[in-house]
């Protein structure tokens, strides 16, 4: 078929795309370029036997691997030669995580993944690859953590600066811009690494002084139990649930994206299993936890790919640099890594979407700013904890505040109004319809019950009934009753009475149950707001 040829040639695209990422991406975690390699062969394989989308391409992302360096460094006496095994094995713990996602319907979580926070969250991983990349571009031993803290250092050691290496970062950092704003047809990483190379071996840089990658094993890896390296089991579990948590965000955005630009839908639970699958796969080659790639996924988009034959094209590709590019690889200076990963990290940060919470709404914004300190300040593992908890505290701000409306009518037309939003809309003299625009529960029942109160407050002197609109009201529990209850009781002794109409099926059993129906009257309990009208047209002093 003539899709083959274009799935050919999008796999050769993301190997090339995909190699300097590969081999600069370890250096995050302290790990050796070869596993980034690895990371870039296997789970590829195995994203095209189990994943569901024929597009996404699976792979190193800086994220994931800036939150498993925080992990490693966790982990207390742990060698650097034991680091590789302790990276697979929370590869395959990762992997496992996300069968048993899968398995239990956790899709459902990436609801709970809100953009303000994802967006901050990631702007503050990508200025910790920043600050961690100072002693590669610099050659200086900045040791210190943070965002400002690492340049303090810098300053500090500035008679210590390598400045050939610095100019040489500086340099591939400018081509990496340039690649960007010509909007070259070739890929600037790909670009960097060829030229970086190339002025090695022209100039013979590592006589000058500037650290390259090294001897690179030109060999595969072998289907293994990774080791856990003497770590413990608990750190080992706690490491790997923050991984997942972040790796199963930047993966669930990218499918997301890229589904909603090719006109298809993103199944949270089948990319699990895609992901699941990919990360033991890692686990079982030596490799380190992995995720959905944006950068390679947009690759395969750009030339064409149409099926996972593309992923399994630049798996056999990374094989073949593997085994026969190995003397190139082991010159490339490592400045020109670290100029590739700070440019990578500054993508990450999304500063229209940072501009557009600040127009849109301020507290999404605050949310997201929270985000974004956490890891710098806090750590990343910190950060990540950080992050989970802005989610909910995000979520549960919405929710303690439902917004409540009042309803009117407007001449010579049906239906119910709201008064803010239609200035001929006008009140039912001695009649006070309120809407409720969210559930009622114990965590927002002190809100409503003020907010009702108020309305109560500024009511006219003659209103004879309160009106609760319940549609919009699906849950509630004893809290809400019991608050509702007191509310009734507060009206009575203004003479006023309390009457529901539109309740959901929920509410109105356990509201039956409490004993608040009884009090309120089943002939003050109506099925939609005309009935409750007309009734109260008909006998406005009505009687139980």
């Amino acid at each position: 078929p003539g899709w083959i040829g274009g799935d050919v040639a999008a796999g050769l695209a993301i190997a090339a795309v995909g190699l300097p990422t590969a081999i600069a991406y370890p250096a995050i975690a302290g790990l050796p370029p070869e596993t980034g390699l690895y990371a870039s062969i296997a789970p590829l394989v195995a994203y095209a036997v189990f994943g569901p989308s024929r597009q996404l391409i699976v792979g190193p992302d800086a994220a994931t691997i800036t939150v498993m360096a925080a992990v490693l460094a966790s982990i207390p006496n742990l060698a650097a030669a034991d680091r590789p095994g302790v990276a697979a094995m929370l590869a395959l713990v990762v992997g496992v995580l996300y069968l048993g996602g899968r398995f239990l319907g956790l899709g459902a979580l990436s609801a709970f993944l809100s953009r303000p926070i994802l967006v901050g969250f990631f702007a503050g991983i990508s200025l910790s690859i920043v600050t961690g990349q100072l002693k590669r571009v610099t050659g200086a031993p900045v040791t210190s953590d943070g965002l400002i803290a690492p340049f303090v250092d810098l300053l500090h050691k500035l008679p210590e600066i390598h400045w050939p290496s610095l100019a040489f970062a500086a340099s591939m950092f400018a081509v990496l811009q340039a690649a960007t704003a010509f909007r070259l047809r070739i890929p600037g990483p790909v670009i960097v690494v060829v030229l970086a190379i190339a002025l090695s071996a022209l100039l013979d840089l590592p006589a000058h002084g500037v650290a390259v990658v090294g001897d690179i094993p030109a060999r595969l890896p072998r289907l293994a139990l990774p080791s856990t390296g003497g770590a413990g089991i608990e750190p080992l579990l706690l490491g790997a649930v923050a991984i997942f948590f972040v790796s199963f965000a930047a993966g669930i955005v990218t499918a997301r994206s890229f589904g909603q630009r090719g006109g298809y839908p993103v199944d949270a639970d089948r990319e699990m299993l895609g992901f699941g699958a990919a990360n033991i796969a890692a686990g079982l080659f030596a490799a380190f936890p992995i995720t959905a790639s944006d950068s390679r996924t947009a690759i395969n988009d750009a030339v064409g790919g149409r099926s996972q034959l593309a992923g399994v094209v630049a798996a056999a590709t990374l094989v073949l640099a593997i085994l026969y590019l190995q003397p190139a690889l082991a010159i490339l200076p490592i400045p020109a890594l670290g100029a590739i990963l700070i440019a990578a990290a500054l993508g990450l940060i999304d500063i229209p979407a940072l501009r557009e919470l600040w127009r849109i709404s301020r507290i999404e914004f605050v949310f997201a700013m929270i985000a974004l300190v956490a890891p710098i300040t806090l750590g990343v593992l910190a950060g990540v904890v950080v992050a989970v908890g802005a989610t909910f505290a995000y979520l549960l701000h919405k929710m303690m505040h439902p917004r409540d409306a009042l309803l009117g009518r407007i001449p010579g037309r049906d239906g119910f109004y709201k008064l803010h939003r239609h200035p001929d809309a006008r009140p039912v003299p001695g009649l006070v319809m309120a809407l409720i625009e969210g559930d009622l529960l114990f965590f927002n029942a002190d809100h409503v019950q003020a907010r009702l109160l108020a309305i109560a407050d500024a009511a006219p002197p003659d209103t004879l009934w309160f009106l609760l609109d319940m549609s919009a009201v699906t849950q509630t529990d004893s809290t809400a009753a019991a608050m509702l209850e007191e509310f009734r009781a507060d009206l009575a002794a203004r003479g006023i009475r309390l009457a529901f109409a539109e309740f959901n099926a929920e509410p109105r059993a356990l509201l039956g149950r409490t004993g608040l129906v009884d009090a309120t009257g089943p002939t003050m309990i109506f099925d939609d707001l005309d009935d409750a009208l007309r009734a109260f047209e008909a006998n406005p002093g009505g009687t139980t």
